[in-house]
């Protein structure tokens, strides 16, 4: 797949479900601004993708949060398997750790296989966190602190995600053009805990 086609899937999910759905509500302005670079990975193996990472959190933090607020560190083959992306995880938050980012910049993420602790694969709850690829988030900690205190009621965010894609459904979703992601069965150990404070 071309880095063309993985970008148009990208936007494509970012503008329907992320924008389009209000799962994010802080996502619309720093998009309109062309403030969300997009990077395409072709690492091989792991440890390409944490130097990968490495360069990321160093441009992100040397440049002005007005020209580029936020990345998005796609990789489209990389990490067919849930969990093997999760385990990866840990590894990448020490990365932030190592560069003495921690409290700077956080790491979100996002797979077509994503799974929240509690759940059945094909529950559409954890469609808040999956997209067409396996994808590293990093976000300025000053920046989301801004965006949940100017947000009323920022905690309800996951509660009201939950209940726009229950109405939604899954019909809902793929008539937005948007693939049922993630419907191979993953083992239980490991998979991803809900945000603090959820059952």
């Amino acid at each position: 797949m071309s880095d063309e086609e993985v970008l148009k899937q990208t936007r494509h999910w970012l503008e329907k479900a992320v924008i389009g759905l209000n799962l994010c509500p802080f996502a619309k302005a720093v998009y309109v601004k062309n403030q969300v670079r997009l990077v395409v990975s072709h690492a091989r193996h792991a440890d390409d993708l944490l130097e990968e990472l490495d360069r990321e959190l160093d441009l992100l933090v040397a440049t002005p949060a007005e020209q580029l607020e936020t990345t998005l560190l796609i990789h489209p083959t990389l990490f067919d398997d849930f969990l093997d992306f999760n385990d990866f995880l840990e590894v990448a938050e020490g990365v932030v750790d190592e560069h003495g980012l921690e409290g700077i910049i956080q790491l979100a993420s996002f797979h077509p296989q994503f799974q929240f602790e509690g759940t059945e694969v094909g529950d559409i709850s954890n469609y808040t966190n999956r997209a067409p690829f396996a994808i590293l988030h990093l976000l300025r900690e000053e920046s989301v602190e801004k965006s949940v205190a100017a947000f009323p009621q920022a905690e309800a965010i996951f509660e009201q995600n939950i209940a726009t894609l229950e109405k939604l459904g899954v019909a809902g979703w793929k008539a937005l053009g948007l693939s049922y992601w993630g419907q191979t069965p993953i083992s239980l150990r490991c998979i991803a805990p809900r945000p603090p404070g959820e059952p």
